[in-house]
């Protein structure tokens, strides 16, 4: 097991940060007030190329705990993590995304429920903040997060490698080491990439509702576009070329559990361009109303069709066509979920 350098340190904490210097301000003001001793935990921020002044307030920060930048140029989110990784000090390692703002007791109640169990991975929530007003595409993601937290509390369906998001997670280092780390390949879902390597492991997926962050995101509607359609792809080099043959087979069966709109939807769109954007503008024009009339589901129902369809564009251009889509989609309704 790897050894810490630090007498009494338990927990590495890695942030990757590109360009974000005002978030990543907000991040450490809650880290300079966690409720854990500043020996036990030390943060590692990984500058990844930023050319704001994240490097300038960086030098400046005077901190209790151990903190330690260090800058690389700009290759993405997964080669940074990994970076954290390699020089962390702690046997454990908790991610945080630099738009966050964690909770007094964050790294407190990370470490409790490691500690009663090193093949944990700790999966915490990342919360709607109250106190700023978030794009309405970026709150019905919210939402639908919160969704999943809903279901796991109840008992609905266990947490599994799905709901590893390095936005708020912890798990011993030397199983990131064992299982390869992050493939710098994916630009988005690489968390999850590699939560699928971790089961492999033997690691039990872990929800704590009590080690919370608040997630401040802001991303533009043409980056939240692109994230779904990326995550359709991924989800497809993942079956290929990850050895993940569950995963595709899973997303179609599930396909069929979709409200009505949204099969239909895709039915007309997929593979038909000026159709989806028609049908995208539509459904936008009809969330902003829907949220300036007050009417929730409105734009509920209209995100979740245009997630959606590109989404699963996202796959059929990754499997070669619409038709493909189709014909993956027929092979999973004769094998129905159980």
């Amino acid at each position: 097991m790897h050894e810490s350098s630090v007498i009494g340190l338990e927990i590495s904490v890695v942030v990757p940060t590109f360009n974000r210097r005002r978030q990543l301000a907000r991040l450490m003001d809650g880290l300079l007030r966690q409720s854990c001793p500043a020996n036990s935990f030390e943060v590692i921020v990984v500058n990844d190329g930023s050319e704001d002044d994240t490097v300038q307030y960086l030098d400046l920060l005077k901190t209790p705990f151990p903190l330690r930048v260090i800058s690389q140029p700009n290759r993405g989110v997964a080669t940074a993590r990994n970076q954290g990784v390699a020089d962390a000090r702690a046997n454990w390692i908790l991610f945080l995304d630099d738009d966050v703002s964690p909770i007094p007791e964050l790294i407190q109640r990370h470490l409790e429920i490691l500690r009663q169990d090193e093949q944990r991975v700790v999966l915490g929530p990342m919360l709607t903040p109250l106190d700023i007003q978030l794009e309405p595409w970026v709150l019905w993601e919210q939402r639908m997060l919160e969704k999943q937290y809903n279901s796991m509390l109840r008992g609905k369906w266990e947490p599994t490698a799905r709901q590893f998001y390095t936005g708020n997670t912890s798990l011993a280092r030397r199983y990131v080491l064992a299982a390869g780390g992050f493939d710098p390949a994916f630009r988005r879902a690489e968390d999850v990439e590699l939560a699928y390597r971790l089961q492999a492991l033997g690691v039990q997926f872990y929800f704590a509702p009590q080690a919370q962050v608040y997630h401040y995101a802001e991303r533009s509607y043409q980056s939240w576009l692109k994230i779904a359609y990326h995550y359709g792809k991924n989800d497809v080099i993942m079956t290929r070329t990850k050895g993940q043959a569950w995963l595709l087979p899973t997303v179609m069966k599930e396909y069929k559990l979709r409200n009505a709109g949204v099969r239909t939807l895709t039915r007309l769109c997929l593979g038909r361009p000026v159709i989806s954007r028609m049908a995208m503008g539509i459904l936008k024009k009809a969330a902003w109303l829907g949220s300036w009339l007050g009417i929730e589901t409105v734009p509920r129902y209209a995100y979740s069709g245009i997630f959606n369809l590109n989404y699963y564009q996202g796959m059929a251009d990754e499997l070669g066509g619409e038709s493909q889509f189709w014909q993956l989609l027929a092979t999973a309704q004769e094998n129905p979920l159980e």
